[in-house]
């Protein structure tokens, strides 16, 4: 089963803002499988990208926060493994992460919809920067 390998050490910076403090990894499939994310130290996210409104129920830094900050980084490179990937598939990860952090089925699926249904915008903004700069905008946010 996937599994997170190393803990998620964040520095806040201000206005929903955090930066990796130590690198943390997350591993596909069985652990020894050979891919893992590795989730650099630096990276900037801005955890779970819930509308302000719906903070009360579905806070950014969530039970699915360290899940959220792998999305984060699945967006920002486009790549798993030096393999590029599809929006649907940086989404399915992020639903599989969510159940490793046993956030329970009714969030888990209501948060992975949200980022089925608005992700594109997040997706098409690192791309773009991507094509421009001829490398992953890994700002996170």
């Amino acid at each position: 089963m996937s599994s997170f390998t190393s803990p998620l050490i964040v520095e806040f910076l201000g206005a929903n803002r955090w930066r990796l403090a130590e690198s943390f990894e997350y591993h596909l499939g069985e652990l020894g499988s050979g891919t893992v994310i590795r989730v650099p130290a630096g990276f900037k996210t801005d955890f779970a990208s819930v509308p302000r409104l719906l903070w009360p129920l579905l806070p950014p830094t969530g039970s699915y926060g360290k899940a959220a900050v792998l999305h984060d980084y699945l967006y920002a490179t486009q790549q798993i493994a030096g393999a590029s990937i599809t929006r649907a598939r940086a989404d399915e990860v992020f639903l599989e992460a969510m159940a490793v952090l046993g956030v329970g089925w009714l969030k888990r699926y209501t948060v992975y919809w949200g980022v089925r249904v608005g992700g594109w915008v997040a997706w098409n903004q690192h791309r773009r920067e991507k094509a421009e700069s001829g490398k992953p905008y890994c700002s996170g946010v």
